[in-house]
């Protein structure tokens, strides 16, 4: 494998055979394990609104949770590469999914709205366009094929 190249690997188990298999649409759980060795296991379904069960995470929820981890460890990076100290972190994200009458979805937008604390009050104007260039380095967002919007809050504090 090249250096330039980086692989993943994951198992996704369906758990959700309730005996009779997929004999119809409400005869089967959406229920499953996503498996990464050496970390625990990750329990899946569907969004309720397609038959899932709320206390497991849904694929759309792990899709928005990627592209704001994402964009966190990426303006942390270019917050080092930048001289800025941040202090603290927290993304309050949503993402907007529109169903298709054909029964297919996408989504549409994800906004981040990460509220980020700088050591430096002379940072704040900086770390607030760093958002951009995280969002350029940030693998997930480069991978999708809808806009990552960002409506940063950057205050100043003390450690």
């Amino acid at each position: 494998m090249a250096l330039n190249e980086h692989r993943y690997a994951l198992t996704v188990r369906w758990t959700g055979n309730l005996g009779s298999g997929t004999s119809s649409y409400r005869d089967y759980s959406r229920d499953h394990d996503i498996e990464i060795p050496g970390l625990p296991v990750l329990q899946g379904s569907a969004d309720p609104t397609f038959h899932g069960d709320r206390s497991r995470y849904n694929p759309e929820q792990l899709l928005l949770t990627a592209l704001a981890q994402c964009h966190m460890l990426s303006f942390l990076h270019v917050a080092v590469k930048h001289g800025v100290v941040v202090l603290s972190y927290e993304d309050n994200a949503t993402g907007m999914m529109r169903l298709n009458r054909d029964g297919s979805g996408q989504f549409e937008t994800v906004t981040l709205r990460p509220q980020v604390t700088v050591a430096d009050p002379g940072h704040i104007a900086l770390a607030g366009r760093m958002h951009h260039e995280a969002n350029e380095v940030c693998f997930i967002a480069r991978s999708v094929n809808f806009p990552v919007l960002h409506a940063p809050i950057t205050t100043a504090g003390s450690p």
